[in-house]
């Protein structure tokens, strides 16, 4: 039994009154409504400013979480901010009725905030003039401290002994009014944050761990915004079966004209074109808009105009003379991911 394992089944850490562990651990404990009830939306100036002073007076870390409309909407953008800290509550910001947050920001300044996946909600708060000076990632620690599960509701359940709903994680929080169930959610999801914290803190200490988290948690903090990736289109799902650079050069095409559209319309670039579609149309080279037609994903509700557009991307591959078609992509120079070490480098995966 793993240290994180031996603390899961320690159900002192349990329990909000620290009674002594019993031979089996219990049942999590549904946690289905915020202590203080769902708080208001904020979404105006002058609900802010009291938020912000609230939190100004505010006492210790503060729980931040952020909701976005992945798989919805073009981008990573912030439609939900949640926060919560002793003496203040909980608060749920609309970043799009306060696009600028740097007002609250300035507020936290020096206050450790606490986050879960913190590297995935930095860009989307910064973007909004949110970034902290120093923060704790429970998901980070949990990985540090070895649990096999690093999820917040099996974090929260496992640690603390409370299962947490997760219906609404990949729902369009874009979507305005925002339902009652689902600013229920979000106020959950920093309901028992700081509680969290403290029990991992405790736990890395336990381990001799809790330096070694905490100089993670600063070069996470100061790290700089993340450069935009180099040749995105390669990462297009199914890209494995595309070995000619001739059909690369249809993927990139594709994937360009496909990213232009989401972005001029707001939603996620799947909603406007699949990369199974992208793949097909690479792998078979139609000559026309007829052939186009007949290959899975391009036939069903797709407008002659639609398919005219992805036909020029086609044919603007073909086109292109051999020194401009993309290379191979390269060998990459690090480890490989921890999943395929068991087959790669045993060693190195016991």
């Amino acid at each position: 039994m793993t240290d994180a394992q031996e603390t899961a089944a320690d159900t002192s850490l349990r329990t909000t009154g620290g009674a002594p562990p019993d031979d089996v651990a219990p049942a999590p404990i549904p946690l289905l409504e915020p202590r203080e009830g769902i708080p208001p939306v904020v979404a105006s100036e002058d609900a802010l400013a009291k938020v912000i002073a609230d939190f100004a007076r505010g006492t210790g870390p503060v729980a931040v979480d952020a909701e976005r409309a992945s798989g919805y909407r073009y981008g990573q953008r912030a439609y939900l901010v949640q926060l919560r800290r002793d003496g203040a509550g909980s608060a749920l910001v609309d970043p799009v009725g306060c696009p600028d947050l740097s007002g609250l920001s300035a507020a936290l300044t020096g206050s450790e905030w606490i986050l879960h996946a913190a590297t995935q909600d930095l860009p989307c708060l910064r973007d909004i003039g949110m970034s902290p000076t120093s923060l704790f990632d429970t998901e980070l620690a949990g990985r540090l401290a070895g649990f096999p599960r690093v999820g917040l509701g099996a974090m929260v359940e496992n640690v603390l002994g409370y299962a947490l709903e997760k219906g609404h994680s990949a729902v369009d929080w874009s979507t305005r009014p925002l339902p009652e169930p689902w600013l229920r959610y979000a106020a959950l999801d920093v309901e028992l944050l700081i509680d969290l914290r403290d029990a991992l803190e405790e736990e890395l200490e336990r381990q001799g761990k809790l330096e070694w988290a905490r100089e993670e948690f600063d070069a996470i903090a100061s790290a700089p915004p993340a450069p935009p990736r180099k040749d995105p289109w390669r990462r297009t799902s199914g890209m494995h079966k595309v070995r000619r650079r001739r059909q690369m050069a249809v993927v990139r095409e594709l994937w360009t004209s496909r990213d232009q559209v989401a972005q001029r319309r707001d939603v996620s670039p799947g909603k406007v074109l699949g990369d199974a579609a992208i793949v097909e149309a690479a792998l078979a080279l139609p000559a026309n808009v007829q052939a186009l037609t007949a290959l899975p994903g391009f036939g069903h509700r797709m407008g002659r105009r639609q398919l005219e557009q992805w036909q020029a991307a086609v044919d603007r591959a073909k086109a292109l003379p051999e020194s401009e078609l993309p290379q191979p992509g390269q060998q990459p120079a690090g480890p490989p991911p921890p999943r395929s070490w068991a087959d790669k480098d045993p060693a190195a995966a016991a």
